[in-house]
């Protein structure tokens, strides 16, 4: 199945205000029911084993209202995280935390800014040449660690997303599922694409229901 770029209607907002609160109340399914928060988790405390004290600052790029990393500092224990939210759509934003609206692909923070970088369903998004300037741009900020999870790209993955159809809220998830999928990256591009970038280490990972996580390491 060849990666075929489609436009994701979500990102330009297309659509009335319920349709895209809607649309927003669907990615949250996804990652509540099908394995985005699980797998998050997951890679976060991976990415924490060696966290040096109790409290850990983590920047979560796309980030919408912010679910995903809520609720992974509700599952873990140690370390607290502290949350920064940064989306290209304030509309997108809740008011629980300190949020930023800015281009993911020049973030405005000076180097080592946070421990973590994390993103979730967003880099499938991003040609391969945007991909590798945002892992750059993201390492840049981060003093630990970039957190990736995000979609893989399969024929099975994208007949679920057309037979999950009578469960969404939104025409624009009905548009934007599929469109997802077949945009997304298999692990093996993911692999290519990220090393020449000479990142010290690299880990990729799969999870439930056609997830991909990747941790790219600030030191070896």
């Amino acid at each position: 199945m060849k990666r075929r770029p489609s436009l994701e209607l979500l990102d330009t907002d297309a659509g009335t205000p319920r349709e895209v609160a809607g649309s927003l109340c669907d990615l949250q399914m996804f990652n509540r029911y099908f394995g985005g928060v699980r797998a998050s988790e997951k890679l976060i405390r991976r990415a924490t084993a060696d966290a040096p004290g109790p409290t850990l600052s983590l920047l979560e790029v796309a980030a919408g209202a912010g679910y995903v990393p809520s609720q992974v500092r509700r599952r873990l224990s140690t370390p607290d995280i502290q949350i920064t939210l940064l989306d290209r759509a304030r509309t997108h934003l809740n008011g629980n935390h300190r949020a930023v609206v800015a281009d993911a692909l020049t973030l405005p923070f000076a180097d080592s800014s946070f421990d973590l970088v994390s993103s979730n369903l967003f880099v499938h998004h991003l040609a391969p040449q945007d991909l590798q300037r945002f892992a750059q741009e993201a390492l840049r900020v981060s003093r630990v660690a970039v957190v990736i999870n995000d979609v893989i790209r399969h024929p099975l993955h994208l007949a679920l997303t057309y037979a999950g159809f009578p469960l969404y809220r939104s025409r624009i998830t009905r548009n934007d599922a599929p469109a997802s999928v077949r945009q997304g990256y298999t692990v093996a591009e993911m692999r290519d694409l990220l090393k020449p970038l000479d990142i010290p280490r690299i880990e990729i990972s799969t999870h439930y229901l056609y997830r991909m996580g990747i941790i790219a390491w600030k030191q070896a």
